[in-house]
This record gives C-alpha cells, structure tokens and sequence, in this order.
C-alpha cells in the first residue's frame, strides 16, 4: 500500500466509507457535544443580542446623546448655559418619595420622575391606553396634575386608572399605566416602581427640599457631527468642580453592560464544564467504538496500513462526528435569541429580527473541536498500538497500555489550547484561571476518589453474601467501572451542590438573619428642622423602639491622593466605591456597628483641617492607608479630607453605616437632610403599616422604606438568578447523565462475558440483579459524598470567603444529593444491564 502520495484524502475516504454504517454508538457521544456547546452558543447569543441592542440604541436607552447627572442640586447659571449652546436640553428630576392613596388607608414607596416638554429626545414612552405623554401629564380643567405609573404601584395600593393619589403636599390623577420608559434601564434598578409626572406636579407636592435627595438630568440632543465622548471631555474641562456624572450614547448603562459581562462569563462557564464532563463521555464512546472496530484495524494493519494511517482514520471520524453535535448545539445557539426575545422586549428596545452572532457561534466551536480532540487523543493513540494478533483475539483490549510519549504532547498541546481559549476570551481572567483550576482540581479529586474506593473495597472483609462480594468483587478488579462512574457523575452533581448551598445561605441571610437583625424602617430626607418632632411622632407610635438618626449628604470620590479616579487602577470589588454617588456623614464620636481597627478618632470640637475615617475592607481594597487624602465632590463643591482612621464595619447589620465618615468641621455650613433608622423586633406588620401612614400623613416629605419589601425584592431577583444558574447546572448534570450511561454502555462488552460466565455457573437473574445493584449503590454513595463535600468547600468558600457571609451546610441538599446519586447510578445501571441478562448463554461459550 503505497501512502506517501494523497495520506489525507486516502484517510478521509476510509473514514466516510466506514461512517456509512451511521451514528450507532456515537449518540451518547453527539448529544454531550451538543448539550455543552449548545449552552455556551445559546449564552453568549443572547448576551450579544443585548450588546448589540445597547450599542445601536444607545440614544434611546439614554432619552438623548448625552447625559449630565447632579445630586442634591440643579445646576447653575452658568453650567446650564453652557449645556443649552450644546443643543436642545431635556430636563429631569428622579428622587424616591411615598404615594398615598387619596383615603390615606395605605401607601407605598415609588421612584419619582419628573420631566420636562422635551423629554424624551429620543424613543417613546408606551402609555395604556394609548395616548401622548404630553396629554398623559398635563392638568386638567380643575387644576388637577396628571401622572402615569407601573402597574405594580397601581396593584399595590389597589388603585386603577382615573384614580387620585397624594404625593407629598399635591394630589395627582392617575392616568395611564407605564408600559416602556425609554431611558429606564440607564438609570439602574429601582427598589419601587415608577411614577412619571410633569416638573409642575412635582414643584407643586413640595417633595423636593433643601437637603432632598434627588437627582438631575440634564440630556442633550447633539448635532450629527458632534462626538459625544469629546463633548463630555470638553464639559469637564469648562467646569472640573461640576461634581456631574456624564454618560453619553456609546455607553448607555454601564452597569447592566458589566453585570452582563459577568453573568455571561459565568455561565459560559457552567457551559465549558458541562463540555468538560461531557468531555469524559466522548472519551468513553470512542473507546467503545474503536473496541467495536478492533477486527477493522486488525485488517487494515494486515493490509500493511501503519499506525498514523490508522490514528487519522478514526481521528476523522471522531472529528466529523463532533462536527454533527456542535451543529446541533450551534442551532440551539442560533435560535435562543428569539427564544429569549419576549423577556429581552420587556426592557431593551429589541429588533425582533433574525441575527447570527458569529463570534459567538465561533466560540462554541472552538470549545467543542478542542474538547473532542482533548478527550480522543489517549484512546486513539492506544488503539494505534495493539498489535494484529491482540486484536482477533476476542476480549483483549489495549486499555492497559501506557500511552507514548508523542500521544501525551498532543494531549498537553490540546489541554494548553484549551486553557488558552478559556482565559483568552474571559471577561475577568482570575476568575477564568480559578475556574478552570477548580475543574482540574476536580478531576484529580474524582481520579482519587475512584482509586480510594477501590482500595477500600479491595481490604474489605469478604462477606457472606455472594451477590455482595460478587459487588465488591467487581468494584476493584482490573477494567472496573469504578473510575469512569465516579468520574461521570462525580462534577455534575459537585456544581449542583455548591450552586445549591450558594442559594441556599443567600436566602437564608435575606430572609432569616439579616431580616431578624435589620431595623424595621428606614426614613429618608428628615428635615433639620422636623427632626426633633418626628423623633417623637416615632417614639409614640413605637415606644419600645430603638431610633438612631444620623446627618447625611450625598456625594462622589472625585480623586485618590490627588489622582482622579478616572487615572486610578482599583480592585474590580472596590469599583462600586468610586461609581456614583455614595451617602456620607459626619459624626463627633465613632459610630456604632463600627470599631476602629487603625488611627486615632478626632478629639471633640475638632477644628482642624478636614479628616475622614474610612471603612478598613474598602480602604484595603483602594490601595488606600492612614495619611493618604480622599477628595469628594458635595454639593458642586470639592472637598479633601485626610484619612485619619480606618473602621471595620458591620455592613451585614443592615443598620446605618457609611463608607466614609467625615469630622463635623468638614461641612460646616453646608445643607443636608437627616436619615433615621427605627428597630423594635416585636412589631407586627399592622403595626408597621401605622407607622408608615402616620409618618407619610404627618411629615409627606420623608420617605419610608420597610426594610423588609426591601429584602423581600432582593430575595425575589436572587431567587431569579438562581434559577438561571441551576438551569446552567442542570445541564452539566444531564451531560453527566449521558456520560454515566455511556460509561456503562462501554463496559457492557465486559458485563456480558461475566454474565455468561456467571449464568452457567449457576447464577440466577435475580442474584446478578442484586450484584449490580449493590456494586451501582455503592459507586452512587461514594460519588455522592464527594460531591457533597466538593460542593460544600466550593460554596462555602464564595459564601464565607467572597461575599464575608455566615456559611451554613444545609441537610436538605446533602440527603438530596445522596439521593439523586444513588437513583442514577443505580437505575441507568440498571437499565443497560437489563438487556445483558437477557442474553443466552450457549451462543456467547461458543466464541470463548
């Protein structure tokens, strides 16, 4: 056989002349490449459909080309006529405040907005029934303003269209229902739903004060020609004290950008591992397969093929075989998009058209090429190397051959690529590299865990039972299916642990722990002047409770020790710090739920130079240390404290606590409002509700926020989360599924000459029954043990080390757990054994 000339095509023709025969045995093998390939198209599809959207409606998503944000103040003269020579202004106020109904029987919390004629300057705000938004707000003939809200509120205080509210001092007619905000995902989730109103109403309800905290918007249409980025450049440089957050159309909603990012990353990695642990199925069916063709190479080699003729052979055909499963997964991928679409419409104005994403798609590609050829190198190679003779001889097979040099450079250069892609591609690259350390560690965990039942089963004493010393006979003797077992279901059923004890603790702290220990209400937006009379309007109406009140301003970490924190490099967990505005105080004495961990407190009626105490954690996570300077902008004004101590704060108190707590000198002068917080354990929820109508009723201006609802909406998007999360897990469990069975699967040819053997002995159905049951039992236990164990460290080390978090194990995930390895293992044992009992016997005794 002459192969110098054409080598490829001579191997692809006598793989596709082999593949004539079709899929069998491949199946197990296709749907693990698609499951895991599949879930990574799927997700980052839908993630680039949100990207996209955001990048090509990034006008609408922000109402206009640019956004300029004040807090706490409007802006001046000369600030807002430089914005009005940019191009046609559109302003907005947003502040949080209580609708009452108009009987006063019941209020709710509500984000308000209130907008100027212009608004919006770009996209449409969607009002039920259907009318203008000009027409939606305006007075009507009695003087009465209008509003339009979301339904929520409107459920809330069982209102309906037509219906009259109280907002602050004025009364407002509700109008429409809120269906579409243009802008609302720029503006970043909300704890209550939205109340839309005209400027007038809101100056008429007399909400916002001295010292209110609001925010103003102030978004501009640009001409055609003008960059948004330079725009906003220019605009810092005319007025550096401004203290403005900008944002403009290019980068819409930088946070939902980022949490996108992050998600994607992270369930792009549930995918890979799914792949992975689908990888050990692939490696398992084309060691089958190539034992199914062991008298096809013993004649190729006959023939005179050598062994790379062969390797390429198979190779091929491996290789064409993923190529149908990442196909499958890649339509999975394709069509998630409009799969996703209903949900994406209800906030993102989303083109309903059909799109490709190519590097999505491309990426998907590359992890299942890679993951196939990773899985396919050592059982290809050692096929290769069985010698003609071996290969007729039934029964022999080359699983206990060590593989070549050459064949373990192949798999490192494949494991490398792998690596690589993961990382390469990764939006956060530590977490990539963790991940993928985890995996490996996994797999080495899993290596181990196999052999140590082995050994333990190998030392036990022989019990009476024949079934069960026939079980633990098969558990440890040489070609067992302890590993591959153990190996199959141990990741799957690890990554549903960790993710369901992760669930688990955060739901526990939102509505168990941090509920039990927070204070029932916070109130916002005090005056100075009314603090002392609401203080005893409280005290009244709960006399056991605990009031706490602090002073508190609104402001942003414009610079680091002089740097501006646009040119500062900061942990990616300390990045919230500097986004935004953040509440700070001022205090004489060391606050409580604090204790000073380094520095000296400043003395009473301190009047020296401005000093800061800086939470510890944070100030660590900043770069930051005792001495080094903060400069914040409060009020259009730029402030720069010394940081004379750091704090270690109780932030999972719930109770009022501050990144940065100022000396009294530093705001001498300046307005603010008061913040206070009421804590009595024994109150009942009538009992709060009263509180609140008569805090609403009495001081209209302060806004009240039930600690409580505001746990209970966190729970309800964690609890949503995680749903997508155990989605992702699950399907790393149904691959782990498909690759136990065809781990069984591959070891039937074995099973099938014990039964024989073991039949003419005597040996009935039944007894082989209760063997395999036992031996499947006993592999379940031990996988699920691991896995409850390898899950739990995994959880508690995001719980108790990442989110600083009380970890607790949870039994109801351990006995579930158990169960659920048990009543696979066992039953997919089961049911491919079930056939091999069936089997005669004579035809078998007469090929040994």
């Amino acid at each position: 056989m002459n192969l110098r000339n054409g080598f490829l095509s001579l191997a692809f023709r006598f793989a596709l002349r082999e593949m004539r025969g079709g899929l069998r045995g491949f199946v197990i093998f296709i749907a693990c490449i698609a499951l895991g390939t599949g879930a990574i198209a799927a997700i980052n599809s839908v993630s680039a459909t949100v990207r996209q959207t955001m990048e090509s409606e990034g006008r609408q998503l922000l109402a206009g080309d640019i956004r300029f944000e004040l807090t706490n103040r409007q802006g001046k003269s000369e600030e807002l006529a430089y914005l009005e020579k940019l191009g046609p202004v559109s302003r907005s106020t947003t502040m949080r405040s209580m609708v009452r109904r108009s009987d006063g029987n019941d209020q709710a919390l509500a984000e308000i907005k209130a907008v100027d004629g212009r608004y919006p300057l770009y996209g449409t705000v969607s009002i039920e029934p259907g009318m203008a938004l000009d027409r939606a707000l305006a007075a009507d003939a009695s003087g009465l303003f209008g509003a339009v809200a979301q339904r929520s509120l409107l459920d809330r205080l069982g209102l309906s269209v037509g219906d009259s509210v109280l907002l602050g001092n004025a009364t407002i007619r509700i109008s429409g229902v809120l269906t579409n905000e243009p802008d609302a995902v720029s503006e970043g989730f909300g704890f209550a739903p939205r109340l839309l109103l005209a400027e007038d109403a809101l100056k008429a309800s007399g909400l916002v004060q001295l010292g209110s905290l609001a925010k103003e918007a102030y978004r501009i249409r640009l001409p055609d020609n003008a960059d948004p980025v330079e725009v906003g450049k220019k605009a810092n440089a005319a007025f550096p004290d401004a203290g403005w957050a900008i944002r403009n159309s290019s980068n819409a909603a930088p946070s939902l950008a980022e949490n996108i990012d992050r998600f994607t990353q992270f369930l792009t990695l549930v995918g890979l591992t799914a792949l992975i642990v689908g990888g050990v199925g692939i490696g398992n069916a084309v060691r089958a397969y190539l034992d199914s063709k062991r008298s096809t190479i013993a004649t190729f080699k006959c023939l005179g093929a050598p062994g790379n003729l062969i390797s390429a052979i198979y190779f091929i055909q491996v290789m064409l075989m993923a190529l149908v499963g990442i196909l499958i997964g890649l339509t999975i991928g394709i069509l998630a998009p409009l799969a996703a679409m209903p949900y994406l419409a209800t906030i993102l104005p989303v083109d309903p058209g059909f799109r490709l994403f190519p590097d999505a798609l491309a990426l998907a590609t590359g992890f299942g090429l890679l993951i196939t050829a990773t899985f396919s190198i050592l059982p290809i190679g050692l096929s290769r190397r069985v010698s003609a003779v071996t290969l007729f001889r039934d029964g022999e097979t080359a699983s206990g051959r060590r593989p070549s040099l050459r064949e373990v450079l192949l798999l490192a250069l494949a494991l490398l690529a792998l690596a690589g892609l993961a990382i390469a591609t990764a939006a956060d690259q530590r977490i990539a590299i963790n991940a993928l350390v985890a995996i490996a560690a996994g797999f080495v965990a899993l290596r181990l865990v196999g052999k140590a039942v082995a050994v333990l089963a190998r030392q036990m004493p022989h019990p009476k039972s024949p079934a069960l010393r026939l079980a633990i006979g098969n558990i440890h003797r040489p070609g067992a299916l302890t590993g591959p077992v153990v190996l199959s279901l141990g990741l799957g059923l690890a990554l549903l642990v960790g993710l369901s004890l992760i669930d688990v603790n955060l739901r526990t702290q939102l509505t168990g722990r941090l509920a039990a220990q927070a204070p029932n209400f916070f109130f916002l937006d005090i005056q100075s002047r009314d603090r002392e009379a609401f203080s005893r309007l409280i005290s009244s109406r709960v006399p056991q409770g605990k009031i706490q009140s602090v002073p508190m301003q609104r402001g942003r970490i414009v610079a680091l020790n002089g740097i501006d924190v646009s040119k500062v490099t900061v942990a990616p967990e300390a990045k919230w710090v500097l986004n935004g505005d953040r509440g700070i105080t001022y205090s004489q004495t060391i606050p409580s739920n604090s204790r000073l961990a380094e520095g000296e407190w400043w003395p009473e009626n301190y009047a020296g130079k401005p000093l800061v105490s800086f939470s510890r954690e944070e100030a660590r996570q900043l770069g930051l240390k005792l001495g080094d300077t903060v400069t914040v902008n409060v009020l259009g004004r730029r402030l720069t404290a010394t940081i004379a101590s750091l704090r270690t704060v109780e932030w999972d108190s719930m109770s009022i606590n501050f990144v940065m707590v100022f000396s009294p000198n530093t705001f001498k002068g300046a307005p603010h409002a008061w913040l206070a917080t009421v804590t009595e354990p024994g109150m009942t929820a009538e009992q709060e509700r009263a509180v609140m109508r008569a805090a609403a009723t009495q001081y209209p201006a302060v806004t009240s926020v039930r600690v409580k609802d505001a746990l209970d909406t966190v729970a309800e998007l964690t609890g949503q989360l995680a749903n997508a999360i155990r989605a992702a897990a699950a399907i790393a469990l149904i691959t782990s599924v498909l690759v136990l069975a065809g781990a069984l699967a591959a070891g039937n040819r074995a099973r099938l000459h014990d039964a024989v053997v073991l039949k003419t002995l005597g040996a009935t159905r039944w007894m082989l029954i209760r063997t395999y049951t036992a031996e499947y039992g006993i592999l379940g236990l031990a996988t699920a043990l691991f896995a409850a164990g390898a899950g739990g460290v995994s959880a508690w080390y995001v719980i108790a080390r990442i989110m600083k978090l009380p970890f607790a194990f949870d039994a109801q995930t351990l006995f579930t757990t158990l169960a659920l390895g048990l009543v696979i293992t066992i039953g997919i044992g089961l049911l491919g054994t079930w056939r091999i009992l069936g089997q005669k016997a004579a035809p078998h005794l007469r090929e040994l």
